[in-house]
């Protein structure tokens, strides 16, 4: 990983912390597929929830001179994502959450655990 990458990583899991992102898990997908990095999974139990950790994602990443490439789901909020290049946000309501699996669809991808507040990877 490069340090470019660490930094957009440790810069995601730290905002989608602030905002209480619940179950946060990252996927090393780069080892098994081209679509990215890594994969950030987190939790927001409500809409409101889920589009302030998407916010605060959003703020965050942009005042640290990355650009984000895509967004989907904002509006319905029930499963948003932020397509960073090298690291693809997937933020979930709990029922979107279960039903698409996305930890069970990408097991074949190691997974790393998320840097400890003020730590790096």
């Amino acid at each position: 990983m490069t340090a470019d990458t660490q930094m957009l990583l440790d810069l995601i899991t730290a905002a989608a912390r602030d905002k209480k992102a619940q179950d946060m898990v990252v996927l090393k997908i780069g080892e098994v597929s081209l679509i990215a990095d890594y994969f950030v999974i987190a939790t927001g139990n409500t809409k409101l929830q889920q589009h302030a950790i998407a916010d605060n994602i959003m703020e965050k990443v942009k005042a640290a001179g990355y650009p984000l490439l895509h967004k989907e789901g904002y509006d319905e909020g029930l499963w948003i994502l932020l397509d960073y290049g090298s690291v693809v946000v997937h933020l979930f309501q709990p029922e979107a959450r279960d039903f698409y699996k996305l930890e069970r669809l990408w097991s074949h991808a190691p997974g790393v655990e998320p840097a400890a507040e003020g730590s790096n990877y």
